[in-house]
């Protein structure tokens, strides 16, 4: 093992920004008198991508933000009839986008934040969809639909009038904000703002729009490196950062955008002018209301967490490509990123010691970054895989107790491969992380190394693996909830 100085630092500062971020929404809706609809992009209660590269921002930040302003707000879930047919399915919890709607319904009103509704869009007549929306309503939800509308969003003349957003239900709402989300990219949530805008304007009623858009940090460089983390961590929805044009022609500053707010703002303008007369905004970054940028507390904390997430998302990509073939231009986009930001992958110093002790063994190894800096390294034996193995290590340092010490006795650990192979017909007799942390916990009612070891999981959050082979999907999982950012490199067991 070795001693580093860590990197494990705070970057950001929490409790500024849910202040200042709620102060600045506030004024955007004095700014347009009567009503503000927000279209809240990116996670609300679960980003974990923004704590990631922005040590200390919390996941649920932003919604620990609209709470300062619950009693003024109520929540849109968007969802469009396409991934409700598809069966899309979001990446990172392994559920479908129709069923994560209700999910986040209830997770809003958990904290007791309204949400009003449910818009369902690009409506063509989809039976499925259809269904769907009876089995809302049965929930008691209220459902609208909004249709396809032919040659959006450059279509201006066809959109703005009765043919076009006059053919949306109007979706009734109560409070002077409201915040349009949805569970993923795509469903139409910009869509579901201007259509409300050009309703109420019809009303009488003056509303107005802002975009609430984590990243790109538009007062950040375009090159800096929480920006690069974002556009790797979007490569397969091809975005790209970019200088906001229209914001350098109107006030000389620049800003970063990316390339699919650049591209609609033309539209966006067109359409403000024909709803409002004139179009309140001058530019993209004149939309958003993101004051992520003015709560870096240590810029290089957050540099180096960029640089981490960015050689992340790379291996990533890599063990997509390598267990199901289909993302190559992805893995190809994220290399020119790493190229770009002047990165290998020997950066991430888990890498380079897993990498190093199978060089020395011939085997499957994994290594782990703790908070202090120190790395702890492992390797598959014939009773524990690489991160088991890696787990107990860990453990035993944090705790004190000799790297001799065994803390799960053989005669334990047999019988239960006995059970995997004979009795559960499985090929891997080695135990996985799960199986170590249930037989560590059976023994500390009566061990007091394994009770202790136990105690320093918390210790884990925030820690930096890899492993040189494709973890399990159970192994994956057990580091996911020990709040630990894992890499593998692109190699399955047994090559």
């Amino acid at each position: 093992m070795a001693i580093f100085v860590s990197r494990m630092k705070t970057g950001f500062d929490n409790n500024k920004y849910l202040k200042i971020q709620s102060e600045q929404i506030k004024k955007r809706i004095e700014q347009f008198g009567d009503k503000l609809y927000l279209e809240f992009g990116g996670k609300l209660f679960d980003d974990h991508h923004a704590s990631r590269v922005l040590p200390g921002f919390q996941p649920d930040s932003k919604l620990q933000m609209l709470m300062q302003l619950k009693n003024e707000a109520e929540i849109i879930i968007v969802i469009s009839s396409l991934d409700i047919e598809k069966n899309k399915v979001r990446g990172d919890l392994g559920i479908t986008y129709d069923e994560d709607v209700l999910r986040l319904r209830s997770e809003f009103e958990k904290v007791g934040l309204l949400v009003s509704s449910v818009v369902i869009t690009h409506f063509n007549g989809q039976s499925s969809v259809d269904a769907y929306r009876k089995r809302l309503e049965r929930l008691g939800i209220k459902v609208y639909y909004h249709y396809t509308i032919e040659g959006y969003p450059n279509n201006v003349a066809l959109i703005d009038s009765e043919e076009g957003f006059g053919r949306n239900d109007y979706v009734e709402t109560t409070r002077p904000l409201v915040v349009v989300t949805a569970p993923g990219p795509g469903s139409g949530k910009m869509a579901v703002c201007l259509s409300q805008l050009y309703h109420e304007n019809k009303r009488g009623i003056k509303a107005g729009y802002a975009k609430f858009e984590t990243f790109p940090v538009w007062n950040l460089p375009l090159k800096h490196p929480v920006n690069i983390a974002y556009e790797a961590a979007t490569a397969d929805l091809n975005d790209v950062n970019m200088i906001d044009p229209f914001h350098f022609d109107a006030y000389g500053e620049v800003a970063a955008s990316y390339n699919r707010d650049i591209e609609i703002y033309p539209v966006l303008s067109a359409l403000f002018e024909g709803i409002y007369g004139e179009s309140p905004y001058k530019s993209p970054t004149d939309m958003g209301v993101n004051m992520i940028g003015h709560c870096m507390s240590d810029e290089d904390v957050c540099c180096n967490a960029a640089r981490e997430e960015i050689i992340r998302r790379y291996y990533y990509a890599l063990c997509n490509l390598a267990e199901k073939g289909t993302n190559e231009h992805e893995v190809n986009k994220i290399a020119l990123i790493l190229k770009q930001a002047k990165l290998t992958t020997e950066y991430r110093r888990t890498t380079v010691a897993a990498h190093q002790r199978k060089d020395i063994y011939g085997v499957a190894t994994a290594a782990i970054e703790l908070q202090d800096g120190t790395i702890i390294t492992s390797q598959t034996s014939s009773l524990l895989g690489p991160s088991a193995a890696l787990i107990l290590n860990a453990a035993k340092h944090l705790a004190g107790i000799p790297h001799s010490t065994k803390l799960i006795p053989e005669e334990m650990i047999e019988p239960i491969q006995k059970t995997k192979v004979e009795y559960l017909h499985g090929h891997n007799p080695r135990l996985h992380t799960d199986e170590v942390l249930v037989a560590l916990s059976m023994l500390s009612n009566k061990d007091e190394n394994c009770r202790r070891a136990l105690e320093q999981l918390p210790k884990f959050e925030g820690c930096q693996v890899h492993s040189t082979v494709m973890l399990s999907e159970v192994d994956r999982k057990i580091f996911k909830k020990l709040g630990v950012g894992l890499t593998c490199d692109p190699v399955k067991k047994g090559e």
